[in-house]
């Protein structure tokens, strides 16, 4: 299945969102710290209600450690700053969709480490930010997981 890795996450409601995603989906979520908040604040158990403990949830304590944990993979950093879309990707199993914080994005150093495959952008109207992080890592799992015939579903 994929394999969502998130970079130094804000905001606990997001991270409670996609675990409950995760959760649903039969994807894997890493953390890389620091988090901007504890793995048991009200917000993140609220959003992801009861479905943390069935969430493949890792906690890194650095990018390092990601890397190490989740290689070989393909990893494919999003981010508003891409040319390529997120739809013009072939998915395989076991891939690593890259995130960053909220509101930050992902670092310039993050976006050009040799373990980054490419860089993939969520189409959006002109003059608009971003979108929220939660909603993002939805739309790019589910169009992972429908490219892999929704194994588990």
């Amino acid at each position: 299945m994929l394999r969502v890795l998130l970079h130094e996450p804000r905001i606990p409601g997001n991270t409670g969102n996609i675990i409950r995603l995760i959760a649903v989906t039969g994807c894997e979520l890493h953390l890389v710290e620091p988090l901007g908040f504890d793995l048991s604040d009200a917000q993140l158990r609220r959003a992801g209600l009861d479905y943390h403990d069935l969430a493949s949830v890792t906690v890194h304590a650095d990018l390092d450690a990601a890397w190490s944990s989740l290689a070989p993979a393909r990893v494919f950093a999003f981010t508003t700053r891409a040319s390529r879309r997120f739809t013009d990707v072939a998915y395989e199993a076991g891939d690593v969709l890259l995130f960053g914080s909220e509101p930050d994005g992902l670092p310039e150093p993050v976006l050009t480490d040799p373990h980054v495959t490419d860089q993939l952008v969520l189409p959006m109207l002109p003059a608009r930010r971003s979108l929220n992080l939660s909603n993002v890592v939805a739309v790019a799992v589910y169009e992972g997981w429908r490219q892999l015939g929704f194994p588990g579903a």
